[in-house]
């Protein structure tokens, strides 16, 4: 028996990279699973298959969640499947690295329709369903520690993860008469395929040999967080920040400080 057997979870961005590690995470603790994407379809299948191989039924469904009438019709689909929506991860996000003074509007809004707006569409269209159900919820929205360390050349990005930290903690406040649980990941650098969209895997592993914990995390470590704050084990945590980077924010041993 798992954790969450009888539980139904929704994870945006779950074709790969963490979307794909919390689906999977979850699925092995006993959820049947609906696996976002918008593109990547081999994967998002692939993601399917693995849930069904633990032990789950999964759903794979091609949505813009930038897009509400999009997310409504997902969550539809969900409840026409499997009559009950108990989880919902809003891990959907989309980056553009360039200089502030180079960024264009569209860059800018871009982003911040996947990436922040996607997180109020899905979590209030869940949230609604989960009152209507009375018997509680939980939902994780996936941030990252650029939500306050100021990155260059990631301006849209970092802004967005901010805001999501900010809606994440405001709806957890008030969805606690539901006894709905809205929690924050933030991850640190991870290897995921989105990062070889900038960097060679030449130049990726250079770099993971300069972090704290001599490596990026994992998909599979930031899916074990992820599902570890939608278990019955995490009831008492909501509003929280569960902080998953190998002590990427951390000052670093043996870096000089400057104290006048």
């Amino acid at each position: 028996m798992g954790e969450l057997d009888g539980k139904v979870a929704l994870v945006t961005g779950a074709s790969r990279g963490i979307g794909q590690g919390a689906a999977i995470e979850l699925a092995r603790m006993g959820a049947d699973v609906i696996i976002n994407y918008r593109s990547h379809p081999d994967d998002a299948h692939i993601t399917s298959a693995e849930c069904y191989r633990v032990g789950a039924q999964a759903m794979a469904f091609q949505a813009d969640v930038s897009q509400r009438e999009e997310v409504d019709a997902m969550i539809d689909a969900t409840l026409d499947r499997f009559g009950r929506l108990d989880i919902v991860v809003a891990n959907a996000a989309r980056s553009v690295r360039a200089p502030f003074l180079d960024l264009t509007a569209e860059d800018v809004q871009k982003t911040w329709d996947v990436t922040l707006w996607h997180v109020f569409h899905v979590c209030q269209a869940g949230a609604r369903v989960m009152v209507k159900q009375g018997e509680g919820g939980k939902m994780v929205v996936v941030s990252s520690v650029l939500s306050f360390m100021p990155v260059p050349n990631s301006l849209p990005y970092n802004t967005a993860k901010a805001g999501m930290n900010q809606m994440a903690y405001t709806m957890a406040a008030e969805l606690t008469p539901h006894h709905i649980n809205v929690n924050v990941v933030e991850p640190g650098w991870t290897d995921t395929p989105g990062e070889r969209a900038f960097l060679s895997d030449k130049e990726l592993q250079a770099e993971a040999d300069k972090l704290p914990w001599g490596r990026m995390a994992t998909s599979q470590e930031i899916g074990k967080a992820i599902a570890y704050l939608c278990s019955p084990g995490a009831d008492y945590i909501t509003g929280a920040c569960l902080r998953v980077d190998g002590g990427y924010w951390l000052p670093r041993a043996g870096a000089p400080v400057n104290i006048e």
